[in-house]
């Protein structure tokens, strides 16, 4: 599937049955799987031969639907896992210990960054926040010696800041670690960042991948670029032996282009168990394969929603790095320029009882937690996710009292304006 197209990786990536065999993908559900003998599934956990002893570990179903991704990557290994958290837990726990030090976009999703900032603090992991918009000098400064990664996300969730995958991948290769990218929101479809100079991708399945609210997971792609031998004192992990796993040194058996995916998959995966369920990995693969066509259509009913907010007088502002007077639209023109996302948030004059009283006047956006669906879906983080603070806490944390962040779904364009349009007028 190398040299196809991204729409037919999409539909026909991952998986190509044989003479009689199903055309769908399998959903293989079983918890082990049999061997003639002790000898045959010893090699397997040697690592010496490909195959599958037990779900917890690796499923058949599921490394279709992780070859699928990895294709529509560019990458060259990728593992699902349960959910995007664990995913982006994996990917920096992968190379960074107690004592490590990483740094961070400040402007990544809530969830990721109290993983990084108090869950994985207290693992012995120091992470410098910086903001994404730093100059070079100001990024190369937040390095220290102990520095193992630099994690950011294509396009933030849910500040829609988009990276300048560049210039981090340039910071973080002058500092012989890696750069992993959070692309969720683009997807490969909008943008494939290894073609910027990222190391490792990882995604929340459960967004724009599956599309239709169904299954929770996560994944993670390895562009098979990075030298881990050539900074071997940075990562024992994957340059020194393994006594958890016969003495194995990953970089050196499994090379550049699959060490980090399977030490990921034998140390951690083994050991935290967070594998996606063969049946989410099977619903997630019908996602995958309609993906180009309902991205282009996410994007396209946000800009039609971020054009018609910005020219109605009852709201204040307008966030969506698709349209020409945002700060990011520069970047997008550059790293997305066949389209961002889905997802646009915006102010309403009156704050907070204004934004609560729209959201209750919405005939077709849903109010939900949920982004990147299929059917639009709305959410006032000051009377939801973020009810706790008060108006001065949300302008400090970027979240003022009247934000509201509408994912655009699959509908029509002119129904989803005409719904805001009606609450607006209900305001």
């Amino acid at each position: 599937m190398s040299k196809t197209r991204i729409e037919t990786k999409c539909v026909q990536g991952g998986y190509t049955p044989g003479n009689g065999e199903p055309r769908q993908i399998p959903i293989i559900q079983s918890t082990t799987f049999k061997y003639a003998t002790s000898e045959d599934m010893g090699k397997l956990f040697d690592l010496e031969a490909d195959g599958y002893f037990y779900t917890r570990l690796q499923n058949p179903t599921n490394d279709c639907v992780a070859k699928k991704i990895c294709e529509l990557e560019g990458g060259t290994a990728a593992m699902l896992t349960s959910s995007g958290q664990a995913a982006s837990f994996y990917s920096v726990f992968n190379i960074a210990g107690c004592g490590d030090h990483v740094v961070a976009s400040a402007t990544i999703y809530g969830g990721t960054y109290n993983l990084f900032a108090v869950t994985m603090k207290r693992m012995g992991i120091d992470f410098t926040f910086v903001n994404p918009d730093c100059t070079e000098e100001e990024l190369n400064a937040a390095f220290k010696p102990n520095t193992k990664a630099v994690f950011g996300e294509t396009i933030a969730n849910p500040a829609l800041v988009v990276l300048d995958i560049e210039k981090f991948a340039k910071a973080a290769h002058a500092h012989g670690v890696p750069l992993i990218v959070d692309n969720t929101f683009a997807t490969p479809i909008n943008c494939r960042p290894f073609e910027w100079g990222a190391d490792i991708v990882t995604h929340s399945t459960t967004k724009y991948m599956d599309g239709h609210g169904a299954a929770v997971g996560g994944c993670i792609v390895d562009s098979g670029k990075f030298d881990w031998m050539a900074h071997a004192d940075k990562f024992p992990g994957l340059c020194t032996p393994d006594d958890s796993y016969h003495g194995i040194t990953y970089a050196e058996r499994f090379g550049k282009e699959g060490a980090y995916i399977t030490k990921a998959t034998a140390q951690l995966m083994r050991d935290f168990g967070s594998i996606q369920s063969p049946q989410n990995a099977f619903i997630l693969n019908l996602g995958l394969e309609s993906l180009h066509v309902r991205m282009a259509r996410h994007c396209e009913n946000g800009l039609a929603v971020a054009k018609y907010l910005e020219s109605n007088d009852k709201i204040s502002w307008v966030n969506y790095p698709g349209l020409e007077s945002n700060k990011y639209y520069e970047l997008s023109q550059k790293y997305l320029p066949n389209g961002t996302c889905g997802v646009v948030s915006f102010g309403i004059k009156g704050g907070r009882k204004a934004a609560e009283s729209f959201m209750k006047n919405l005939k077709i956006a849903a109010i939900e937690t949920h982004v990147a669906d299929a059917r639009t879906c709305c959410l006032h983080p000051a009377s939801a996710t973020h009810r706790q603070m008060n108006d001065e806490e949300l302008a400090a944390a970027g979240v003022p009292a009247d934000l509201v962040r509408l994912s655009c779904g699959l509908e029509n364009a002119e129904d989803l304006i005409a719904d805001i349009e009606q609450a607006l007028e209900n305001v």
